[in-house]
């Protein structure tokens, strides 16, 4: 059954909160339907605990768990794992939830994906070290923050008010701004390693390039972007990225294992990358992948730095936090709310904050709102932010190891993210239980209705694009016809939709004969799901349903009563 397009406004449409917010009314831990207003409590750190101590369900924890694991085999289709090794690590309210390393740091000694003897590989470890690839953009991101508060960038002022050689080829009104949301209109990607000689004339490269599109009309990924980003900050600083990023950010959080150009001392627990023939630096380990970084000297502002899963997790609770983190801060609130600002709402699909990727369903998963941020990295890294649950969900692979052909690894990416949304609770509004649909074509059907009324009923909706319910009537059980739904005094067809994570109560007419719920499961990722609760139908002459008084006359197929 097709899903009407008109889609309920009212469950989709998600308040941006105020920096000084702590919690929105009846937040509270281990629940998915509580969501939280502003940033959590600045003392919040991130520790060992447990599922129960968190309010949480360790069952999709653990579930998820073994679907990263599971990657980490070969598979029969393809004779090869989707990636060599992982870690991951899911947090909530500042509590460690789940945490594993499966896999190997360093299996195969060739391109060819040829193995190394067994005691020769390297297993991987809670705390391997991880080239993050274009996470790297957010440390960058934070620096340029750092510096507006020093007072030496302005976001609206052009680029080339810091770096006068920008300001050719039609980007002279290029601001830092569309620099940090990728709407500048420069194009992805130059070969700068192969391309120009040596660094000076690389940078230059990038400073004379022309923009592929009008700056402000399109939204393009681009690593160009950050790279003009890191030689801003170094001029209007006079220190150098690196430094800037270990100054501002790893050293004032005791981030030990994060950087770039991680010293020869600590290569035994870093995870390999590719095995690159061109250019020809064999199995890259120890080093930054991107060969353009590479070419920089390991240090750019789209790439080169390394991490572990706990270092980043501390660094997602600093901005979870406001920017402060055990008691030293790194941004002012209203920094990290600009991080965390949808400043591309006219490229809807491309929701970006300064620096921060927003509601991203392809790799965050039932985690995605229009507050979750978040960024990943080519070479199989990723890092989600939900400030509505205020929970972490880190995913390290080395899946360019030993090649970067081997397929996709967002269905782990969504696996983690979507194991943590489902282990908080969806709590029912009345009674134990709440109905939710297993499978899709789910039907929920009333007895027949001696007469007509009013229907009422509390619905909890977290869908993807292209899932939605539809209540129909029938008088006669054979056929079916749509029933007009209100919700918050507007007249849709379906809901559906994503990010408020609230109870809202529906009301519909409802003709004598019977009800029934539809469920329809798009071809999206999904999302948490849908419940419904408190069903009743009230006519002229009294009730005519109580659902929860009276469970038996509904008629469940592929709908289970849920208490979570």
């Amino acid at each position: 059954m097709r899903i009407p397009a008109l889609i309920t406004a009212a469950l989709t449409a998600t308040a941006l909160v105020s920096a000084g917010a702590s919690a929105a009314p009846g937040s509270a831990p281990g629940r998915f339907d509580a969501p939280h207003a502003g940033f959590a409590p600045a003392w919040t750190t991130v520790r060992t605990g447990t599922p129960a101590s968190a309010g949480l369900d360790p069952g999709p924890l653990d579930e998820a768990l073994r679907r990263v694991r599971a990657f980490t085999e070969p598979d029969p289709a393809t004779g090869h794992p989707l990636y060599a090794g992982s870690v991951t690590l899911m947090a909530h309210e500042g509590v460690v939830v789940g945490q594993e390393a499966a896999g190997w740091a360093v299996r195969y000694s060739d391109g060819t994906a040829a193995e190394l003897p067994a005691d020769r590989r390297v297993p991987m470890t809670q705390d391997t070290i991880f080239d993050l690839a274009s996470i790297s953009k957010l440390f960058t991101s934070i620096a340029v923050m750092q510096q507006v508060e020093a007072g030496r960038v302005d976001l609206d002022a052009p680029v080339s008010r810091y770096l006068p050689e920008f300001g050719v080829n039609g980007k002279d009104a290029i601001t830092v701004t569309q620099l940090l949301t990728h709407t500048s209109g420069l194009e992805p990607f130059l070969p700068l390693w192969s391309d120009w000689p040596d660094v000076p004339a690389r940078i230059a490269a990038v400073m004379e390039v022309a923009p592929q599109a009008t700056p402000g009309t399109t939204y393009v990924y681009s690593d160009l972007n950050l790279i003009t980003l890191g030689v801003l900050v170094q001029r209007v600083s006079g220190s150098p990225l690196d430094v800037l990023v270990r100054d501002g950010i790893t050293a004032p959080l005791n981030l030990t294992d994060t950087g770039y150009n991680p010293p020869v001392a600590k290569l035994d627990r870093i995870a390999a990358t590719e095995f690159q023939t061109t250019p020809a630096r064999g199995m890259v380990r120890g080093q930054v992948h991107d060969e353009n970084a590479w070419s920089l000297g390991g240090v750019a502002g789209h790439a080169g730095v390394f991490s572990t899963a706990r270092d980043l997790a501390v660094l997602g609770q600093a901005v979870l936090n406001g920017g402060s983190y055990a008691g030293r801060r790194v941004l002012r609130q209203e920094s990290v709310e600009k991080m965390l600002t949808d400043y591309n709402t006219a490229f809807p699909q491309d929701s970006h904050g300064l620096g921060f990727e927003l509601d991203q369903r392809w790799y965050m998963g039932a985690l995605a709102s229009p507050r979750s941020a978040g960024h990943t990295g080519y070479t199989g890294t990723t890092l989600v932010l939900d400030p509505l649950s205020r929970s972490i969900a880190v995913l390290l692979t080395n899946r360019v190891h030993p090649s970067r052909t081997w397929g996709s690894i967002n269905p782990a990416r969504r696996a983690v993210a979507d194991g943590l949304a489902r282990s908080m609770a969806v709590r029912a509004r009345q009674g134990h239980d709440a109905w939710t649909p297993t499978t899709t074509g789910a039907t929920l059907t009333t007895r027949e209705l001696h007469g007509s009324g009013r229907v009422s009923f509390d619905a909890f909706v977290d869908l993807d694009e292209g899932d939605g319910v539809v209540l129909e009537s029938s008088a006669d059980g054979a056929a079916w016809t749509p029933v007009p739904l209100n919700v918050d005094g507007r007249e849709v067809l379906a809901l559906s939709g994503a990010g408020t994570r609230r109870w809202v109560p529906v009301t519909a007419r409802a003709p004598a004969g019977q009800l029934r719920w539809v469920y329809t499961r798009g071809a999206g990722y999904g999302g948490r799901g849908v419940y419904l609760d408190g069903i009743r139908v009230v006519g002229g002459r009294g009730l005519l349903l109580d659902a929860e008084r009276e469970p038996q006359a509904l008629t469940a197929v592929g709908w289970s009563p849920a208490h979570r």
